[in-house]
């Protein structure tokens, strides 16, 4: 690991809590998802499944690749003064903490004042689940899984490619997660176009997922019990990542999640995770928190190891 780059994704972390995500029109995962979508609206026109698969075999090869090369080209002609802030810059567009907990809270808002359609159409916006008809505490559900999933694919993730790889390697990670996002679903017209993404995307997370439930486990006041939970429920998920860090929150926040969701009007059966009580608004806030402190411990190790790595 290159000595700065602990203290340069901690800064990024910083930055990201006081000033969150950078407005649409200069977002870099906003631009990778306008090349995104206009490549699929070309490659969903393509009338043989095997040519949709070698479409999206291509597009997953060369858009990280292509974001790394040029992130790295653009941070050589940088003069040497500023390139570390620049750098730190660059890494804290790719986190999402303060706009997940943003998010989430609005959601708890609505439920607290009793608004539950509001809260519906608010989780709907960071969840990729029906919410039109979900009861008070399948919203709650609904925002604690999300909390769960993206602090380790919207912060810890990038947080670690930012450290193995710098700038680079962060918008890399992202461009990765964007094209699982848009085309990783296993339904037409999309399965076949997004194969690569999603089998691309659960390799890049298979070690930012166990860090995540490492550390969610350590800061979480239960850790035996938050660790025995996600070892257990974890691998019962179709996902090799995402049921770890759920099923670490359900058993830090003592909840039980997972369960029935409907998609595009068609209900699917997942697998309960941990063996708690149904989540309830409160529990929004209190993912929240640990979603702030497992990335705050994740923070300091980073910087840490770069301390020791001068040593």
């Amino acid at each position: 690991m290159s000595q700065e780059r602990g203290g340069q994704v901690a800064a990024a972390l910083l930055l990201d809590a006081v000033l969150g995500e950078p407005p649409e029109a200069i977002h870099p995962t906003v631009l990778m998802g306008r090349v995104v979508s206009a490549f699929e609206n070309r490659a969903l026109r393509l009338k043989s499944p095997r040519s949709r698969r070698l479409a999206g075999i291509v597009l997953t090869l060369s858009l990280p690749s292509l974001v790394f090369v040029s992130t790295q080209k653009f941070l050589g002609i940088v003069p040497c003064e500023p390139r570390w802030m620049i750098g730190t810059v660059l890494i804290s567009t790719t986190l999402s903490m303060r706009g997940l907990a943003e998010a989430a809270r609005d959601v708890e808002i609505g439920l607290r004042d009793g608004g539950l359609e509001r809260a519906r159409t608010r989780v709907g916006h960071f969840v990729g689940r029906d919410t039109g008809d979900l009861s008070e505490s399948e919203v709650c559900r609904a925002a604690v899984e999300s909390v769960a999933e993206n602090t380790s694919d919207g912060v810890v993730a990038p947080m670690l490619y930012g450290v193995l790889f710098g700038a680079p390697g962060a918008l890399a990670y992202k461009a990765v997660n964007t094209l699982d996002s848009m085309l990783g679903y296993r339904q037409p017209p999309f399965e076949d176009l997004g194969w690569a993404p999603a089998r691309l995307d659960d390799l890049t997370n298979l070690a930012p997922s166990r860090l995540t439930m490492l550390s969610t486990a350590a800061i979480s006041g239960r850790p035996v019990r938050t660790l025995l939970t996600a070892l257990r429920y974890g691998p019962l998920t179709a996902s090799p990542n995402a049921g770890m860090a759920e099923a670490a929150f359900a058993g830090a926040l003592d909840v039980r999640l997972g369960g029935a969701n409907a998609y595009g009007g068609v209900m699917r059966e997942g697998p309960i995770l941990g063996d708690g009580r149904l989540p309830v608004h409160d529990d929004i806030r209190r993912a929240v928190d640990l979603m702030h402190r497992t990335c705050v411990l994740v923070g300091i190790l980073v910087f840490l190891a770069e301390r020791f790595g001068r040593g």
